[in-house]
């Protein structure tokens, strides 16, 4: 991967990353007087998942610089639709209180899912050697 190619996985990291840090503050600072404690913890769900994928993002992003496959850049994409439909859709459920927003979240969750498994078979397919 070479120019902009290389790039485009660091910069979603670092956008899922800043805007995890944003909601997870937004959450704790701004939310707590304006919606219920379970509707809280349903927000601070939301940032978690963001910021733990953000960080594989991160991880991945240099794994795809220096060995580039099909499967780990799939992978990249579940991710990225799973972190917006899993913690999108909480966000907005928090945020609107529409119930419906719910049915999307699993659907998210499957996504990242489907990530950390073409993680798993990239890695299984790889001949890793150490020294």
């Amino acid at each position: 991967m070479t120019g902009t190619a290389s790039r485009w996985p660091l910069a979603l990291a670092a956008v899922f990353g800043a805007t995890g840090v944003l909601a997870g503050a937004f959450g704790a600072h701004s939310l707590r007087d304006l919606v219920t404690p379970d509707r809280l913890v349903v927000w601070q769900t939301a940032a978690q998942y963001q910021l733990l994928h953000a960080v594989v993002l991160l991880a991945l992003s240099a794994w795809l610089i220096f060995k580039p496959t099909t499967l780990r850049h799939w992978a990249l994409r579940c991710f990225v639709v799973g972190i917006g439909l899993f913690s999108g859709s909480l966000y907005l459920l928090v945020l609107t209180d529409l119930r419906w927003l719910g049915a999307i979240t699993p659907v998210g969750g499957v996504a990242l899912i489907l990530g950390w498994s073409m993680l798993l078979l990239s890695a299984l397919r790889e001949d890793i050697r150490i020294g």
